[in-house]
């Protein structure tokens, strides 16, 4: 199932014991649903039933709606429903709910389907939309009609509303709950013809409106929408709810277990009387779906509501949806997170029947856990100052090598130029160094990392008082991988590039996107909480041999900590580097 993934692994969320594994664990020795012909419709495992009838003994689904890019929210459930279908031996389906045309596009289909692929998942076969089944539901409707179990409603949505009753009062009764059902399918041949107004009339299953749970005292199963829709265009102008469609869909591809968050767990009797009165009809056969719930990711310092999230990007506070500061998986993927990371994040917070809040800070560990077994390391220089070797051969190069990655010797080295002029960090230089300060000061030896041990002799300030070069001397006898590299002690070692070979970059250094770490707590505006230093754009310089470094590739900056190249924006002679995480959580102090 998953492309890179491997059973046992982090990539595998299923892999450590949770409620959900010994529930299925519980219907696989039950044989619940083994052998084939599970699902779909009696004798008509074709027309209706999108799953070919094949011997997976379980099936998930992951059903995002495409009106939206995902977030990193939906990343724990595909990992999840994934994740159980491959430990499992089963298919997971991708399946769009596609219902409500006035809100969804291509673009966000065409997003979804990348982002389950870049998590290393693959659907096979099993790619649906819940379009694909309008005509079943329209019939299903029909039949709850006829079998006395709907009707169509003509009360205005504020009768509707008033009369559905709270969380304390029962629902009473509207005048239309009663009418015949020859009348209510004669409305709703009419709604299905386009003959009366968006909000005119819906469809309501008719159950109990003195349910204790408010959602099954008779909920809309059907609304008038007059809008073109992004796959059947204009040949429907009704449309069912959500909450009609998710449990017919997940029955005619024969899921068995159809995994939700815990706000659906309300819904859940009304999934099961919807499957029941159809299975009863003969529309459905037995063994049905069954619906559990987990605990979605609450995560700090971010927002997850798609709302929240589609304003972000149409009041332009972000960058679009790929932003490397959204909470999107676009927008991770743009900014250097893994999807080795994400699984592995999947894994250590697992699977709770409670809600509870997830710290950033270990989203972040898992993303530098992985990139820093897997990224080769790379020399950059992000405030560069000029250090002048005096008594170096003006023209003179010469190669120093430094390793790929320090754990990894299989990866090699690679050499790294030295010449007369190099470029520094700012912050390694100090004419008044603090107590504790090991690195360049007029009359201290540091080593160049990789290569000669230096003297600091002083340094040039322009007018105002600013240093515009460090001057040094090099030992000759001192180079890193010679016998004389410890002839000489030092405390401290700095990092540099040759000002004549290195590359300039720009280098965008991201922070998280809101400052505190629940934005918009109580009634506050959550774009109060935006954090103004989420990103800071430098001009830095890095090793040349970056030039053509693939967009998407990450990388440790040493001492700077893991940045990938852009996928937008990088060019071979304009490189652009983007922080994924730094090289320790600086937000934990």
């Amino acid at each position: 199932m998953s492309k890179s993934a491997k059973p046992g692994t982090e990539a595998a969320a299923a892999s450590t014991s949770n409620f959900i594994r010994s529930h299925i664990e519980a219907d696989l020795a039950a044989g619940k649903y083994a052998g084939r012909g599970w699902g779909g419709r009696p004798g008509d495992a074709g027309s209706h039933a999108a799953a070919p009838a094949d011997p997976a003994r379980i099936r998930t689904r992951f059903p995002p709606e495409p009106n939206g890019y995902l977030h990193l929210g939906h990343a724990k459930s595909i990992c999840l429903n994934f994740g159980l279908a491959q430990h499992y031996g089963g298919a997971c389906h991708l399946r769009f709910d596609d219902t409500n045309p006035e809100k969804e596009e291509q673009e966000y289909v065409d997003a979804i389907r990348d982002a389950v692929h870049w998590l290393g998942f693959d659907w096979g076969p099993h790619g649906y939309f819940a379009s694909d089944y309008f005509d079943f539901m329209y019939e299903a409707a029909e039949y709850l009609i006829g079998s006395g179990h709907a009707y169509v409603d003509e009360q205005s949505a504020e009768d509707m509303r008033r009369n559905r009753g709270t969380l304390t009062e029962p629902g009473r009764p509207g005048p239309w709950r009663e009418r015949p059902a020859a009348e209510s399918l004669a409305r709703f041949r009419e709604m299905r013809a386009g003959k009366h107004p968006d909000g005119a009339m819906v469809l309501r299953a008719k159950i109990d409106m003195a349910s204790p749970n408010i959602n099954l005292r008779d909920p809309v199963i059907y609304r008038i929408r007059k809008a073109t829709h992004h796959r059947t265009g204009d040949a429907w102008c009704i449309y069912p709810l959500y909450t009609y469609a998710h449990p017919i869909e997940d029955a005619l591809e024969r899921i068995t277990h159809s995994i939700c968050t815990l706000e659906f767990e309300d819904q859940r009797p009304f999934y099961d009387w919807l499957l029941g009165k159809l299975a009863d009809g003969g529309l459905l056969a037995r063994p049905l779906p069954q619906q559990i719930e987990f605990a979605r990711l609450n995560l700090t310092y971010v927002v997850l509501s798609k709302r929240k999230l589609i304003q972000l990007v149409a009041e332009r506070h972000v960058d679009g949806w790929d932003d490397p500061r959204m909470p999107t998986l676009a927008g991770a993927r743009r900014r250097g997170y893994t999807p080795e990371g994400f699984r592995r994040f999947a894994e250590r917070i697992g699977v709770s029947k409670a809600d509870s809040w997830i710290d950033y800070s270990v989203l972040e560990d898992c993303m530098r856990e992985h990139l820093n077994e897997s990224a080769e390391r790379r020399i950059a220089v992000l405030d560069p100052l000029k250090l002048v070797i005096d008594n170096y051969p003006e023209g003179k190069q010469e190669d120093c090598y430094a390793p790929n990655h320090p754990q990894k010797p299989e990866l090699g080295r690679r050499a790294v130029p030295l010449t007369r002029e190099l470029w520094i960090e700012r912050e390694d230089f100090s004419e008044n160094p603090p107590k504790g300060y090991f690195r360049l000061f007029p009359g201290n030896s540091v080593r160049l990392r990789y290569g000669y041990v230096v003297k600091c002799t002083g340094c040039d300030k322009d007018a105002q008082g600013n240093v515009t070069a460090v001057h040094c001397e090099y030992l000759p006898d001192t180079k890193s991988g010679t016998p004389g590299a410890e002839s000489v002690k030092v405390k401290g070692n700095i990092h540099w590039l040759s000002a004549r070979e290195a590359a300039e970059a720009e280098v965008r250094l991201y922070d998280r996107l809101f400052r505190t770490p629940h934005p918009g707590a109580g009634d506050r505006d959550f774009l109060l909480d935006l954090n103004p230093d989420s990103r800071k754009t430098v001009a830095a310089r890095v090793e040349s041999g970056l030039r053509s470094a693939a967009p998407g590739s990450c990388f440790q900056f040493e001492r700077h900590g893991y940045f990938v190249a852009d996928l937008a924006d990088f060019r071979a002679d304009a490189p652009v580097f983007n922080r994924a995480v730094t090289l320790r959580d600086s937000w934990g102090k």
